[in-house]
């Protein structure tokens, strides 16, 4: 990233966050940066930086939401309803150099309304990406892989549900406000998980995800220092992106974890994330975030994959399996079961999760099924579950592995 795209994309809450305090309206405020943003990433590399960059923003942004009020103003034939709602500074936006910054952060009050309970899932992670993130919707498609139009469509929508559902800006009450926190955080690590391991495509990653949502989370830990699933979340991104380097070869094949070059693991991120995870657990309560950034730092310090302590991940499982039961966790529990009690135990508790509908079709059941069934020695059985698992997958680098390891099985044979 320049740094003017970098620049931009750290402007982009504040100024949006300007614009929405003072003129409401949060979706045509938003529609206003984005013009503001693009105007600049073509103005500035010729002309320069503004002195005041925020100010130069909020300005222009400022200008275009005001010529869009005017105009939806005169197409209902609302001129006086309008004058009459609208402060009269509205009308006219102040130079750059009157423009004073706003004396708090914005970032974490807009991830709260990007991320309302009245939005899915895909609309918090859509919203988020381009009102706090500064991505334009095309980015924002080309991350997902689906059409520009599909993707306005669901900002759009998205937007709508805001304005609809009346949301002030501001945070949340403290009665909700944990709640919020923790949906804000999801909405992250979906952001994230979606760049290390693209779901789809010939790409395994997507950089330009996980390096927005580790700056995200950044931010939040900045605005939350003691929270201490804030610090784990930001952990577990950079343990695990630290792996980056290191996941696939220059041809795009993935390298597995036990196979992959410690060498070329990122020291600097290993050490952040070991340094953060540790004062976390010190001094905030436990939390799912903390245990997955804890396993992820158990394995980022061991010198070889034979030197991974399987007994301290096996104990953390555990842990994380009572603080936040879902399917992925006994798929993963399953593993370290294996490594520690032996690849019997593993399937054994594979078998629990063949009935949860939330798994039983996905992909990584079978490729987890298969690399046991391979360390039980059932070469047959390992084969097919590797061939159906790269069936159901739709990460072509995933299915070209799972298809390399079943060949090799029957090669083998």
């Amino acid at each position: 990233m320049n740094g003017i795209e970098e620049q931009l994309r750290e402007q982009a809450p504040h100024v949006l966050g300007a614009l929405v305090r003072r003129y409401g309206h949060f979706d045509a405020a938003e529609d206003a940066v984005q013009d503001a943003l693009l105007a600049a990433s073509v103005q500035w590399p010729d002309q320069g930086v503004p002195d005041n960059p925020r100010a130069w923003l909020i300005t222009v942004a400022s200008r275009r939401l005001t010529d869009q009020l005017r105009s939806e103003s005169a197409r209902r034939r609302r001129e006086e309803t309008a004058a009459a709602l609208t402060p009269s500074d509205v009308l006219f936006a102040a130079p750059p150099a009157d423009e004073a910054p706003p004396s708090q952060d914005d970032t974490l009050t807009l991830l709260f309304m990007c991320c309302h309970p009245a939005l899915s899932a895909p609309s918090q992670v859509a919203l988020t990406l381009r009102a706090v993130g500064g991505l334009t919707t095309a980015q924002i498609a080309r991350a997902f892989m689906v059409p520009e139009s599909t993707m306005a469509q669901r900002i759009s929508r998205a937007k709508q549900s805001i304005k609809t559902s009346g949301v002030a800006f501001q945070l949340p009450p403290a009665d909700e406000r944990e709640g919020r926190l923790r949906a804000v955080l999801h909405v992250l690590y979906l952001i994230f998980n979606e760049g290390y391991t693209a779901t789809s495509g010939a790409d395994l990653h997507r950089v330009e995800l996980t390096a927005e949502a580790v700056r995200l989370t950044r931010q939040v830990h900045r605005l939350l220092p003691d929270d201490g699933e804030v610090a784990g979340l930001l952990a577990l991104m950079l343990l695990t992106d630290a792996r980056r380097p290191a996941r696939a070869r220059a041809d795009g094949t993935l390298v597995p974890l036990a196979e992959q070059d410690r060498a070329l693991w990122n020291a600097e991120a290993i050490t952040e994330g070991v340094a953060l995870i540790t004062d976390a657990l010190s001094r905030t309560r436990v939390g799912p975030y903390q245990v997955q950034a804890a396993i992820a730092a158990v394995h980022d310090e061991a010198g070889r994959a034979e030197d991974t302590d399987w007994e301290q991940i096996l104990a953390l499982y555990e842990l994380l399996g009572r603080l936040a039961p879902n399917p992925m966790v006994t798929l993963n529990h399953a593993v370290a079961v294996a490594m520690v009690h032996g690849p019997h135990a593993g399937l054994e508790l594979l078998v629990t999760l063949e009935s949860d509908s939330r798994l039983a079709e996905h992909h990584r059941l079978e490729a987890v099924r298969a690399h046991l069934l391979e360390m039980a020695g059932d070469a047959e059985a390992a084969r097919a579950a590797y061939e159906l698992a790269a069936r159901r997958t739709t990460s072509l680098p995933e299915q070209r592995y799972l298809e390399d390891r079943a060949a090799r099985l029957a090669s083998a044979g």
